[in-house]
């Protein structure tokens, strides 16, 4: 097993497990976006699936707002390019993608899951949405282009432009999740589920399919996202 500070690396029967865990809020920092990076490299070469999980009771809570705060226009902007750079990766991973929603996941947490082929939820007393509008953000191209591919259309602009928030049942319903499990059996579920794909699917023939199906969203994100995100953070 592979460590840092903010994720774990397994792999287990040709199965990427990626654990994140900065100890807090699981917040996508440039450091946990560089470290997720890092560990699809390793995972393209190494695997059939990746699997994406947090810790009990909590996926993401967002990006680091301290660097929102105090490191100015610059840094911000540095962490939310970095944040669209692995969520455009992910969507476009030559692997199936799953993850394991583990608890809360809101803002960068609930785009994460949205960019992932397969969302397993933890039922139970949690939190999943983007709340931009309620603090005073614009969502980013990147976000709304996940939102236009993944977010059942008649509740598009209650999830994206009037920030609701769902527990797991609803969000299955609304299309952050496709299934909610009871918490203990989350990640467990998400790991057969990607043995599953892993041995019924080629790689060569999903991915093919994968990069038409999603070659406009993602060229519309590449072309959109350095000034993007000079326009939101300005």
């Amino acid at each position: 097993m592979a460590e840092t500070n903010l994720i774990q690396y397994e792999l287990r029967d040709g199965v990427a497990i990626i654990s994140l865990d900065d100890g807090k809020a699981n917040v996508f920092s440039p450091a946990m976006s560089a470290a997720l990076d890092g560990a699809l490299d390793r995972a393209e070469q190494e695997a059939k699936a990746v699997v994406f999980a947090g810790r009990p009771g909590r996926f993401s809570g967002g990006f680091d707002l301290s660097i929102m705060k105090e490191g100015g226009p610059k840094a911000a902007a540095e962490m939310v390019k970095a944040g669209g750079d692995l969520l455009l990766r992910i969507y476009g991973f030559p692997r199936p993608t799953l993850v394991a929603v583990t608890g809360h996941a809101l803002a960068m947490g609930a785009m994460f899951i949205l960019a992932c082929d397969r969302r397993v939820g933890a039922a139970g007393n949690f939190k999943i949405g983007l709340n931009e509008s309620k603090i005073g953000m614009s969502l980013p191209v990147f976000a709304t282009e996940l939102c236009r591919e993944r977010i059942d259309p008649r509740h598009l602009t209650d999830a994206a432009i009037l920030a609701e928030i769902y527990d797991p049942e609803t969000a299955c319903r609304v299309g952050y999740l496709d299934r909610s499990v009871p918490a203990e059996e989350v990640v467990a579920a998400t790991i057969a589920e990607a043995n599953r794909l892993a041995a019924e699917i080629t790689l060569g023939g999903m991915n093919g399919t994968k990069q038409r199906i999603r070659a406009a969203a993602m060229e519309r994100i590449r072309q959109t996202l350095d000034q993007d995100i000079e326009s939101i953070l300005s």
